[in-house]
């Protein structure tokens, strides 16, 4: 199964080798590797272009100025071919070389599932984990008790995408939120979740950001919820708060 890979960064070359290296380091072999480059001035496009020769003909990359993470996020879909279609940040490293392999083996084995997700690692500028985001299964109207999958672990068909559309870069930095809940709660897609840690995620990025990122994120999921006519319960605040603690495994 062709898996697409998808990577949005700017200004990024800090961290973009590490997460380049965890997907060379990769098992499976059937991918295509996505950079989408907000036309960066610290030296990403020519680690972009020294790594090219590393894959194989199965990286492509493009640079130039965007609308934002979303808005580049979409240009990454308009360029994917694979049948699944996932995203790794420049923050973001695979917990394994084997990562690539659970995923396709969990979307051959549930031929029915239309997309799959995991839990993630949070871990410091050290490389230590903080915390853990551990997932569960999608339940009937868990996003009004402020469930979501960790999008880092999102990988969906391309058909999704196309049947049901793209990120609203409308919502702001609950986009990913927003394209989620309208896949799998208005359209009533089919997921998988996968009992693993797959992905570590960088602390300190747009949706990490502490307290302040919560409540914002919980006022624009509240408008998504409106922009898709889903009803959002009154305690949707405090649902969502509780909801984050409950996924989160302190170290």
């Amino acid at each position: 199964m062709k898996l697409s890979i998808i990577t949005v960064c700017y200004n990024s070359v800090r961290s973009l080798s590490n997460t380049i290296l965890s997907i060379l380091q990769q098992k499976h072999r059937d991918f295509e590797y996505l950079v989408i480059d907000g036309n960066s001035k610290d030296g990403t496009q020519e680690l972009l272009q020294y790594c090219e020769q590393f894959f194989d003909s199965r990286m492509r990359w493009v640079s130039e100025q965007d609308k934002g993470i979303y808005d580049a996020m979409n240009k990454g879909l308009a360029l994917a071919s694979g049948e699944v279609i996932g995203f790794l940040n420049a923050d973001d490293v695979y917990r394994h070389p084997s990562v690539l392999n659970t995923i396709d083996s969990a979307l051959t084995g549930h031929p029915e599932a239309d997309a799959v997700h995991a839990n993630i690692e949070f871990i410091n500028e050290r490389g230590v984990t903080t915390r853990r985001w551990a997932g569960r299964e999608y339940r009937k109207g868990a996003f009004q008790r402020g469930w979501m999958p960790a999008h880092p672990t999102f990988y969906c068909r391309r058909k999704c995408f196309e049947q049901f559309g793209v990120f609203d870069c409308t919502a702001g930095s609950a986009a990913d939120f927003e394209l989620m809940l309208r896949f799998i709660e208005k359209h009533h897609i089919h997921t998988h979740f996968i009992p693993e840690n797959l992905v570590e995620m960088r602390l300190g990025g747009v949706s990490t950001a502490g307290v302040r990122s919560i409540l914002r994120n919980t006022r624009l999921n509240q408008q998504a919820f409106r922009k898709n006519t889903i009803s959002c319960p009154w305690h949707y605040p405090l649902s969502r708060f509780l909801a984050k603690f409950q996924r989160s495994d302190a170290s």
